[in-house]
């Protein structure tokens, strides 16, 4: 929706997207952030914080030698310390945070699936913006687990660096320079690590996400046939192996990076730093000017790995993932607030009678494209009258019905109702006036009336009359109860292609609006299901008006007039009998399919 320019301008800084994902999650469940930041902190404080402190103390009291049994008070309180933090932890963890979690789960899809539902059809006609979509909808959740995890360690590993670090700052000022500018000079090197190590994890993804396509397909019903009907199988395993092939070579593009360069680093902070000038330092104040204890010494020893710990996390690995994570938000943010071309009308369409719809030199080219796919459409539709569209693929038909419903807008030109353009209206008032049955329809694991209604409200008889439009006739053990599919109920119905179709159908005979859009309405029907669905269409129909597609030119006899597209153009127009009179591209492909039903 961007280019890469207007995008640069628009993105938020790294702490900006942090801060306005842990203020949404605040909002919506502050119990959950101040709970994740104090769990955190109990884990990382009180541990470090004995290990200095507390071993400081007893090795202090038994090199004094005297009043020893200190020491078993000090370590009744450390394991009591020990314990309430973990049992605080355990409690946090197990009562409330699992089910605040998911509740924040739910809270911030339910934005993005209310945002998602007013996409317009263009968007995923996008395949950046539609990519960033998916992503946006599936990293949500670990968007949530990841920040919450990042922010408590965050600020666990800051207190616990300023309370080391003032621990031996009040023991000895130089140890505590010592060990900072020891972590320092390696620091470039930890920085290297961290930019690897993110690199390795960006390209891991992409190879991923190539190597789970392919896995998808071999446990996803949608594809189960064709595998199994096809010799497809050794195309795609190989093609599954050459993507687990290319993560191992990344993998092996890096881990020697990494690893030489881990190594140079905790040599150079470890043995160098830490267990030479360190404890070189250390056991001159201890031995030589007496002016540290031996607790003293274990205490700033074990100090320095809490700060290194801290500080390394705190400058590299946390600003490395920050980033990332940031990233993330940035895609949830812009999906948020992505401006769309379907904008609404000012006015409330009325859903009373049928009116005249008019289409006045109406022209469309899809986003991306140079040709357009509608050219000059100029046509009136009369209150009542029953409309067909036929023509080959790829003639417009289908996208002179999306216009109509607005789920594209025009190019130029405007489509009028009762003298009204539809822009004028709201989009949702607008769609309300139509019911539209899709070429590429979809059932729902709902129960047959949710299915028929698309509503959770469902009227039981209007429901069973729409059935009976349809043609529908399987039995049905719970009536319109009975629950479509079996995703979630193993006493779920299956349907043929015919059976979930006239579902399809019996949506538009159930809703209460003046105008219906069929297409291809009895693609999946027999001959002899297919003339009962025309004849109980135009029953239910008969004060509606009905635009339908059909390429089986039988259905269209019925049609008050019939419109033959080519090529993005009305090319014919008028009755089966006048069409048929003019021995054009309706006549010819009319006879054609009549020759074959004969044979």
């Amino acid at each position: 929706m961007f280019n890469k320019k207007e995008k640069r301008n628009t993105e938020h800084s790294m702490f900006s997207n942090i801060m306005f994902f842990l203020g949404l999650m605040f909002k919506l469940s502050p119990g959950l952030v101040i709970g994740d930041i104090m769990s955190g902190i109990l884990r990382t404080l009180p541990p470090r914080l004995i290990s200095v402190v507390g071993i400081k103390y007893i090795i202090d009291v038994v090199s004094e030698g005297k009043d020893l049994e200190r020491i078993y008070y000090a370590v009744l309180a450390i394991a009591g310390v020990l314990i309430a933090g973990n049992v605080l932890t355990l409690l946090y963890r197990e009562f409330y945070w699992n089910m605040a979690r998911e509740r924040l789960y739910y809270k911030l899809n339910s934005k993005l699936y209310e945002k998602a539902h007013t996409l317009d059809l263009e968007s995923y006609d996008n395949p950046d913006f539609y990519n960033n979509f998916i992503l946006t909808i599936e990293s949500s959740s670990d968007n949530i687990q990841g920040l919450l995890g990042l922010v408590q360690h965050y600020i666990a590993n800051v207190i616990s660096l300023v309370t080391i670090a003032s621990v031996i700052l009040s023991i000895d000022p130089l140890c505590l320079v010592i060990i900072v500018v020891t972590i320092l000079i390696f620091m470039p090197l930890s920085t290297k690590i961290g930019q690897l190590q993110m690199g390795r994890r960006i390209d891991n993804t992409k190879f991923h996400r190539r190597s789970d396509y392919f896995q998808r397909i071999f446990y996803l019903q949608d594809y189960a046939k064709e595998v199994r009907m096809n010799d497809i199988r050794p195309l795609l395993m190989e093609r599954y192996n050459d993507a687990a092939d290319d993560v191992i070579a990344n993998q092996k593009k890096y881990w020697k990076k990494i690893a030489s360069c881990y190594a140079v680093q905790q040599i150079g902070v470890q043995a160098f730093g830490f267990m030479f000038i360190l404890p070189l330092y250390l056991g001159y104040c201890v031995l030589v000017k007496k002016t540290l204890s031996a607790g003293d010494f274990v205490a700033t020893f074990n100090g320095a790995y809490s700060i290194a710990m801290s500080i390394n996390f705190l400058t590299v690995w946390a600003n490395a993932v920050f980033s990332e994570r940031a990233k993330m938000i940035e895609k949830y943010r812009e999906f948020l607030k992505s401006d769309f071309k379907i904008k609404n009308g000012e006015k409330e369409a009325e859903i009373t009678e049928p009116k005249t719809i008019s289409i006045r030199n109406m022209s469309f080219t899809y986003p991306g494209n140079d040709k357009p796919t509608l050219n000059n459409i100029n046509l009136d539709i009369k209150p009542y009258e029953k409309i067909a569209l036929v023509g080959y693929n790829g003639a417009g038909k289908t996208t002179l019905t999306n216009l109509l419903l607005r789920l594209y807008d025009v190019s130029d030109g405007e489509i009028l109702i009762d003298g009204e353009n539809i822009k004028d209206c709201t989009v949702s008032s607008h769609r309300d006036r139509f019911a539209a049955v899709f070429q590429d329809f979809q059932t729902f694991a709902c129960t047959v009336g949710e299915n028929v209604a698309l509503d959770k409200e469902v009227n039981t008889d209007a429901v069973l009359e729409a059935l009976r439009h349809s043609g529908f006739s399987k039995e049905l053990k719970n009536g319109t109860d009975t629950e479509l599919l079996r995703e979630f109920d193993d006493e779920g119905i299956m349907l043929s292609g015919g059976e979930a179709q006239k579902i399809a159908i019996a949506r538009a005979f159930y809703k209460n609006c003046p105008y219906v859009i069929l297409d291809e309405p009895s693609a999946n029907l027999d001959p002899i299901a297919e003339y009962k669905l025309n004849q109980a269409m135009l029953e239910a129909a008969e004060h509606k008006t009905v635009i339908f597609i059909s390429h089986r030119l039988s259905t269209t006899v019925i049609a008050d007039k019939i419109y033959v597209m080519e090529n993005g153009e009305i090319i014919e127009a008028g009755s089966h009998e006048e069409l048929m009179s003019q021995n054009g591209t309706y006549a010819k492909m009319f006879t054609l399919q009549a020759e074959k039903y004969k044979q």
